[in-house]
């Protein structure tokens, strides 16, 4: 009863403190034409009633965070654990998965089709960046500039050669990986902001150099023209294209989910989350740092890369204003808001900050803002991300 009332003191007091800040801007309406003041009281007491609502919300969203603190990843364990049980449905629940992941083209208009697309882009540039920051702990805010290798290298190889999109895709791959390990070597012993400082001014270096190295990269014009995925040669309409690359993308994220999967069930996978946890444990082990770095660089590049030349296919145009830091943020927002180092948690990000800024249009003045009060929330309450990842625990089984 005394914590209730001390709550509810505590929430008149934010709202009189609101109701204080807002009365100039709430309260005083001055025209300054007919030289007239209307008062506006009641938006002040609006104001107050609704500060008073939210802290009180806030408070008891708080003290339920504090009761489950300890067992917060309590649904999550146990839904894994009815999966594992249930380990006859998962193949058929991957068989109706896939079933209407190939329908869709087929029952849904071009636009659904793009717009699923692009999150499917985001999917694998998601899981590519968590083998950096989820896995290895590397926080890379420049990663976006392996998309934008990737993208003009499809784009000039195209451009200077007429080089088709299923040779410069794994070339586009390859390049991205080159420059990972090239900005993976400066950074070996740099670590958490000192890290982000840096990639982030590496993602700056290649816009700038996209963007004033007109002879290369055709400056802020771009390349136009570039040629969408054919097959056989075979010339596609734009309704088949478009379904055409849908179908690239599925392929894509599958094998990107095994590749990732593997990768972090692997020994170089256990190297990076060991690293992430603690470095100089890590290095005490025996552990080769500067090879374990470099190999997150690189993985995590090889799929900017390649969604780069799906990017430039995609859009058949590409220019530097394509590539900028907001990208790299909604890349990494999409790991952190899933989950770092779990793969359905990344799935499920990209899905929910592609898909829903599309379908809300219709407010798009405040969804924005929408947006940000979300990631506030999910920082204060769920900083693990919505499906965090789950520890994998090994047994030694003696032979009997």
């Amino acid at each position: 009863m005394n914590r209730v009332i001390k709550e509810t003191f505590n929430s008149l007091v934010v709202a009189v403190w609101f109701m204080f800040l807002t009365f100039p801007i709430m309260a005083v309406k001055v025209n300054t034409v007919e030289k007239v003041i209307t008062w506006r009281l009641i938006n002040v007491v609006y104001v107050g009633i609704c500060a008073f609502v939210l802290s009180f919300f806030w408070h008891y969203l708080m003290k339920k965070r504090l009761k489950k603190k300890d067992d917060e990843n309590t649904w999550q364990n146990l839904t894994a654990l009815k999966l594992k049980q249930q380990k006859k449905l998962m193949p058929l629940l991957a068989a109706v998965v896939i079933a209407a992941a190939i329908a869709f083209p087929l029952v849904f208009s071009g636009y659904q089709v793009s717009v699923v697309t692009t999150a499917l882009m985001y999917v694998v540039l998601g899981l590519g960046l968590n083998i950096e920051v989820g896995l290895a702990g590397l926080l890379d805010l420049g990663y976006v500039a392996f998309y934008a290798v990737g993208a003009y290298t499809y784009a000039l190889l195209y451009h200077h050669f007429g080089i088709s999109f299923w040779i410069a895709l794994p070339l586009g791959a390859i390049l991205a990986a080159i420059f990972g390990v090239l900005l993976g070597l400066p950074v070996l012993r740099l670590r958490g902001d000192y890290l982000a400082i840096v990639t982030l001014g590496f993602a700056e270096i290649i816009r700038l150099v996209l963007n004033n190295w007109s002879s290369f990269s055709m400056g802020p014009s771009g390349i136009a023209d570039i040629a969408q995925p054919s097959v056989l040669g075979k010339t596609l309409t734009l309704k088949q294209s478009s379904d055409f690359l849908y179908y690239i993308m599925i392929v894509l994220v599958i094998l990107t989910i095994f590749v990732v999967g593997r990768l972090r069930n692997s020994r170089i996978g256990r190297a990076w989350i060991a690293m992430r946890e603690d470095e100089t444990a890590c290095r005490s082990m025996g552990i080769n740092i500067t090879r374990a770095k470099l190999t997150a660089f690189a993985l995590g590049a090889t799929w900017a890369g390649m969604m780069g030349c799906v990017f430039a296919a995609k859009t058949t145009f590409v220019n530097p204003a394509s590539f900028t830091f907001w990208e790299s943020i909604i890349i990494l927002s999409i790991v952190v808001l899933g989950g770092m180092g779990s793969i359905a948690g990344v799935i499920l990000g990209a899905f929910i900050l592609i898909l829903l800024p599309e379908y809300l249009q219709s407010i798009s003045q405040i969804r924005m803002l929408i947006f940000g009060a979300c990631m506030v929330l999910m920082m204060v309450f769920r900083p693990q991300g919505i499906i965090s990842g789950i520890r994998q625990h090994y047994r030694w089984k003696e032979n009997t």
